[in-house]
């Protein structure tokens, strides 16, 4: 059965990374609980632009919980108050009719904000470009079965790569750690043997470049682990601390 409720939002307002930003007052009424919380977002700016006020700029791009763009820490936790999902499949029947709901963009030196809810996530982007690649020459595409893997390892490279990038990990972490992340993208490579050629370099450099963009340490709290909404285990981590390891004994 389809309920409405009435809802007061605070939201952080911010014009550009110089300015200082504040959290402004809202209210919205008769927001249905079975529309997604983008949605939700998506009436309060028609209602401002209504009003001839300014939206609330946001991130988003599929809602479907694939692109990992719709990053907002909702009272108190990145993606909000459910788990396993992000921002866009987060629905309103996890709030109650009267509440008050807190909306943050990420906080984090790596992740600058641009304005309002968005932030700067391409530090992402420039630990990739480190290193989180194959660029050997490994000859035409094979057949599927041509390289023989173990299946356990197999299982283990595509449970990270299906990491979507959207910085809840960093979000999470009192010291704002990307090692999840980084750690779930050298893990979908080193598990492979397309990736070992180039493992040592691979695992210096994307995380040199972490550190040079701000990132904190990771001291295994857990909490990028529980609000992951793909659920990347902390497992990989362990592997990324023995792939440097290994890197600079060969060194």
């Amino acid at each position: 059965m389809e309920n409405y409720i009435n809802l007061t939002l605070k939201v952080w307002r911010q014009k550009n990374a110089r300015e200082k930003g504040r959290f402004e007052t809202y209210q919205v009424k008769n927001i249905s609980t079975d529309s997604s919380f983008l949605e939700m977002l998506d009436i309060l700016n028609e209602q401002l632009i209504n009003e001839g006020q300014e939206p609330v700029a946001f991130d988003h791009d599929c809602r479907e919980g694939i692109c990992g763009m719709c990053s907002l820490y909702i009272n108190g936790r990145p993606h909000g108050p459910d788990d396993d999902i992000t921002t866009c499949q987060l629905h309103m029947r996890k709030f109650k009719n009267g509440e008050t709901i807190w909306i943050e963009p990420w906080r984090s030196a790596g992740f600058p904000v641009i304005k309002d809810l968005i932030v700067n996530r391409t530090a992402f982007d420039q630990i990739i470009a480190a290193g989180g690649y194959v660029s050997v020459n490994t000859g035409g595409v094979p057949d599927a079965n041509a390289i023989p893997i173990p299946k356990d390892d197999a299982d283990e490279a595509m449970d990270a790569a299906s990491c979507i990038g959207c910085g809840a990990c960093v979000a999470a972490c009192k010291n704002g750690s990307a090692m999840l992340f980084v750690s779930a993208k050298v893990s979908q490579l080193a598990l492979l043997p397309q990736g070992r050629v180039e493992a040592a370099r691979r695992a210096k450099n994307m995380v040199a470049k972490m550190d040079e963009l701000g990132f904190g340490n990771c001291t295994n709290t857990g909490a990028c682990e529980v609000e992951c909404p793909k659920g990347i285990s902390v497992a990989n981590i362990a592997r990324l601390n023995r792939e440097f390891l290994k890197a600079k004994l060969q060194d």
